[in-house]
């Protein structure tokens, strides 16, 4: 796994945190699969325009999954448009809804409340802990489903994706 940032280094997150970014949306290498996290500072992100290019660039040689509003990102690139996605549905408070949100600023998506839509090399999941079933999603497809159910289980994870399999399972649109 590599962390690519605006620029090589130490990066300070939304919250505060701060992480070390190996490279650079320069000096990116290829890989197979660029998956967009969202948090805090998603709003910001799905307006900065080197972040949307970077994706829209990085994707003509690899698949792109999106997990919580890390699909706000992804659909502010356009990939996503006349394709079903999903964000994250659950707020707090006065928090708006990023599903409904996707719905209104990206009319060309059809926003469906789903755990995870695969769209080929457009994925998209639902929220944060999303991204552990995304992960998995793309360890079958790369590395083949028992690869995958064997990871659940090593992490302590396979009762919890059988409960989100059972919750909804991964639309494929035809």
């Amino acid at each position: 796994m590599v962390l690519v940032a605006r620029q090589a280094g130490p990066v300070r997150l939304a919250n505060g945190l701060v992480v070390m970014a190996d490279h650079g949306y320069t000096d990116a290498p290829a890989a197979d699969v660029l998956i967009i996290t969202g948090g805090p500072g998603w709003d910001r992100a799905s307006k900065d325009p080197a972040t949307v290019d970077f994706v829209r660039r990085f994707s003509k040689g690899a698949s792109v999954a999106a997990v919580c509003t890390g699909g706000m990102i992804l659909a502010a690139t356009g990939l996503l448009d006349g394709l079903p996605a999903t964000t994250k549905k659950e707020v707090t408070g006065a928090e708006r809804s990023p599903l409904a949100i996707l719905a209104e600023r990206h009319p060309a998506v059809k926003a469906l409340d789903a755990r995870l839509v695969d769209c080929g090399p457009v994925l998209t999941g639902g929220g944060v802990t999303l991204c552990i079933d995304m992960t998995l999603h793309l360890l079958a497809r790369f590395c083949g489903e028992e690869v995958a159910r064997e990871t659940a289980r090593i992490l302590e994870y396979s009762t919890a994706l059988a409960a989100n399999e059972a919750k909804g399972p991964v639309v494929r649109p035809s």
